[in-house]
């Protein structure tokens, strides 16, 4: 490829322009394509890409940009600036023009970009049609090297193919393409294998090449080319004097970082033009972010991970980031606090009141239940009627074993007036029997009313429903309670339950009663785990310090129980931590 048009009117102005240290053009077939490099003027790889990214954004607002030049990186010095006009052909846009101003540079960034506007109209205006659709086209066909990386599905393939392709259409003898791992250059593909008897030795020196191009941020050739920064070629050099070609290395940029290198290699000793090197630097330039995206996504997981750890930690120690400092800072110190400062460390649990004695009243015998003068809820006092039992059986009973006793102590006598004394010992006999089994049914009916064995509460047994059904000898009728004398349940998480003991004090508050608490002491903890909704508890019974005529057994709330002092830290993450040591084990690590 020879020299543009472009390439030399933009080699013209920077020469002719004070101040300016490199600049570059790029240009797009339409407003809706991304605009590829044109071309480019004492710019390294670099500085190449920081411009190309200026100019790209000029082009797709058409307005021109002013910046600082110190985020280019690589050779640019620190106070310079960066400008950039949009280059139209008439009404047209067809690319940008972006230029790196030094500081020495005492002209304000205005009238730099006036002068500049003036410049490219000036030069768009002596321009053919053609030159310009020409220049579109190369820059275009710039973007047909990516087609191999996109085509294959591993970066190693995508790269053998991309270095065949550019050693076939630039009439090289290889290419070389190759990524820096950590402190050294490794190559990932090459064009051909065919003369290379001494591979392991070629590659080793063809990884020192690319090196010495990265550790310069610069593009460096053998023999040299004609330049104002003259490079360090020394490994460059030994690989032409081994392989008999000239070499040429353009470091692989994207987004200001430098992630390898590709090498071209010509065999006989006559050295790259300055315009073919111009050209390379354009094809890496267009390659690089493919593939640099191709290799993050064929990284592993772990190295993404201590990518981003280093990263991060690269903005909380390097220069700049003033929020993420602060940021990082007020972590820190939350975090240190939060291990310092103590706090009371409560366990919660849901809790139920029920009375401290709770009486079930059960039927004495079987019959029917004929009356039932409570409901749960009611209060009662001692001796009240709370249930009847149907009487009417019974009362036939103690009829019938009334008269059984009567006739039985009737015929004694007549028989001791007779003298029949063995008669009269069977009728004193019939008649004690009469007389217990009616001393039994008086008892079971005085025993037909259930009454309440001491003033409480009612909380079970609504039989308002169930008048004159059966009943059993054993059923529980109702069940009272104490009025003001509580127990109170907590159902305590297996996880927590290690931190129980007896004696400890805590808190209640009531659904029934939110707007108070009550200060209550664990009494008894139950040695036997319950399972209910997923979860097994332990029941502890707790009594509290003081109760309210509102209560009533069955209300359920929320209780707290202060178990000590520790870490805000610990008290926040123990959870977790337990949750996680648990799954390391469960998983054998």
């Amino acid at each position: 490829m020879s020299a543009t048009p472009i390439q030399q009117w933009l080699d013209e102005y920077c020469q002719e322009s004070s101040g300016v240290a490199a600049g570059v053009v790029v240009l797009a077939e339409s407003a809706g394509v991304e605009p590829a490099l044109a071309a480019a003027t004492n710019a390294d790889v670099a500085q190449a890409e920081g411009l190309r990214s200026v100019a790209g954004e000029t082009f797709k607002t058409q307005a021109p940009v002013l910046r600082q030049g110190d985020g280019l990186k690589s050779g640019s010095e620190s106070g310079s600036r960066v400008i950039s006009v949009p280059l139209k052909m008439g009404e047209q846009p067809v690319g940008a023009i972006a230029l790196e101003l030094n500081a020495a540079q005492k002209n304000s960034s205005e009238s730099m970009v006036l002068e500049l506007s003036r410049a490219t109209d000036a030069f768009a205006k002596s321009l053919s049609e053609a030159v310009v659709q020409r220049a579109v086209a190369d820059a275009a066909r710039l973007l047909e090297f990516q087609e191999p990386l996109l085509t294959h599905q591993t970066l190693r393939e995508g790269a053998t193919a991309l270095a065949t392709e550019l050693a076939s259409v630039l009439k090289l003898d290889h290419v070389s393409i190759g990524f820096r791992d950590r402190t050294y250059s490794r190559v990932e593909a090459v064009s051909s294998f065919a003369d290379f008897e001494q591979g392991a030795r070629v590659f080793k020196l063809i990884s020192i090449a690319m090196d010495e191009a990265i550790d310069q941020s610069a593009t460096v050739a053998h023999p040299s080319v004609q330049e104002d920064r003259p490079r360090i070629n020394v490994a460059h050099a030994e690989l032409g004097k081994h392989r008999s070609c000239a070499v040429c290395s353009v470091p692989v940029v994207d987004d200001g970082q430098t992630i390898g290198a590709i090498t071209f290699e010509r065999g006989g000793e006559s050295a790259f033009s300055r315009h073919e090197v111009a050209d390379f630097e354009q094809i890496v330039s267009v390659v690089g972010p493919v593939l640099h995206l191709k290799r993050e996504t064929e990284r592993s997981w772990h190295w993404r991970l201590g990518r981003a750890i280093a990263d991060m930690a690269a903005r909380f120690v390097g220069p700049g980031h003033v929020v993420s400092k602060c940021v990082a800072a007020g972590a820190l110190l939350v975090v240190c606090a939060s291990v310092l400062v103590t706090t009371d460390y409560r366990i919660g649990a849901p809790a139920r009141l029920e009375g401290s004695v709770q009486r079930a009243l059960v039927a004495p015998s079987e019959g029917y239940l004929e009356s039932a003068y409570v409901r749960p809820g009611d209060k009662v006092e001692a001796g009240q009627v709370l249930v009847e039992l149907a009487r009417q059986d019974l009362e036939l009973e103690r009829r019938k074993w009334e008269s059984e006793l009567s006739r039985h102590e009737n015929a004694a006598p007549a028989a001791l007036a007779r003298g029949d004394r063995s008669e009269f010992v069977i009728s004193q006999a019939f008649a004690e029997e009469a007389r217990a089994k009616l001393g039994l049914v008086e008892e079971q009916i005085s025993r037909a009313s259930i009454v309440a064995p001491f003033d409480g509460v009612v909380i079970m047994g609504d039989l308002s429903q169930t008048l004159g059904a059966p009943v059993r000898r054993g059923d529980t009728l109702v069940t009272v309670a104490p009025a003001n004398e509580f127990r109170l349940i907590l159902e305590i998480d297996e996880r927590d339950i290690g931190d129980i003991a007896v004696g400890q004090a805590g808190h209640l508050a009531l659904g029934a009663m939110p707007d108070r608490n009550f200060e209550f002491q664990v009494h008894r903890i139950s040695p036997v785990a319950q399972a209910r909704d997923g979860r097994n508890y332990f029941e502890i019974e707790c009594t509290l310090e003081e109760s309210l005529d509102a209560m009533r057994p069955g209300l359920q709330g929320v209780a707290r129980i202060v178990v000590d002092q520790r870490s805000f830290a610990w008290v926040v993450t123990h959870r977790l931590i337990d949750w996680m040591r648990i799954a390391a084990w469960s998983l054998g690590v």
